[in-house]
């Protein structure tokens, strides 16, 4: 079985987020980047795949040059390979498209992704890549097994957890429950070793062009002055006369 895990180069919830050019472009002077959380927990199950069934895996990022340490971590963690679309991620159909030509071009049983990323928080590419490859699409898995060429599924749902039964090959967005956060690997010094004589590939984009553009990004407003009250009387008082909630 042949994986592609989709990597996202995102921003470590702890950066403290700026903006440049009169806020249109993101100042990423000062930024750790990171794997994508759920991307992680994906890339964490590819690797049981690898280790139980011997599947091989490889990591793709659409980024420039600056998001291969990301993918070099992953290489750390146990990909077999990775694989950079050489193009900047101007939205969510350009990195669908661009995924689409190396799921195409590499032959892959199963891609799996977190259901979002940890910056914009879209929700679109793996949803739009299944399509663009005619895939069957699971979104929210916290659980997955493959036997043959038969899939099953878990996904959460409102209230609870559906199961569902597909066929490889198929795109599958997961979270936190495809595995769990104690399962994460660190990479070790061996792995990270081995990692820098692993291949990363660079391949040219394939000319998708964005369908939408940034005008202004802004920070949320700041939040209000808290105030601590140690007895009933003035909250009741503080929540009827200043909050307008009683």
């Amino acid at each position: 079985m042949k994986i592609l895990v989709c990597i996202s180069h995102v921003p470590d919830t702890t950066s403290k987020i700026n903006f440049t050019e009169n806020d249109t472009k993101f100042d990423t002077n000062g930024v750790q980047f990171v794997i994508n959380p759920y991307d992680e927990f994906s890339l964490t199950r590819a690797m049981w795949f690898k280790e139980k069934q011997g599947a091989s895996v490889t990591v793709v990022n659409v980024g420039g040059p600056e998001t291969e340490p990301t993918l070099r971590k992953a290489l750390a963690i146990g990909a077999d390979d990775a694989i950079r679309v050489n193009t900047t991620p101007t939205d969510g159909f350009l990195v669908a498209k661009e995924l689409a030509e190396v799921v195409k071009n590499g032959g892959y049983d199963l891609v799996l992704a977190g259901k979002e990323s940890a910056d914009y928080n879209g929700q679109m590419v793996p949803g739009m890549l299944a399509s663009l490859l005619g895939y069957d699409f699971v979104n929210g898995c916290v659980g997955v097994e493959v036997d043959g060429t038969n899939v099953t599924l878990d996904r959460e749902i409102d209230g609870g957890e559906e199961k569902v039964s597909s066929t490889l090959p198929m795109v599958v967005a997961g979270q936190k429950g495809i595995v769990e956060e104690k399962d994460l690997r660190i990479p070790n010094m061996r792995g990270i070793m081995m990692a820098r004589k692993k291949p990363l590939n660079v391949v040219e984009a394939s000319g998708a062009t964005a369908s939408t553009t940034t005008k202004t990004f802004e920070k949320p407003a700041p939040k209000g002055d808290v105030k601590l009250v140690d007895n009933v009387d003035d909250l009741i008082n503080l929540l009827h006369n200043e909050a307008k909630a009683i």
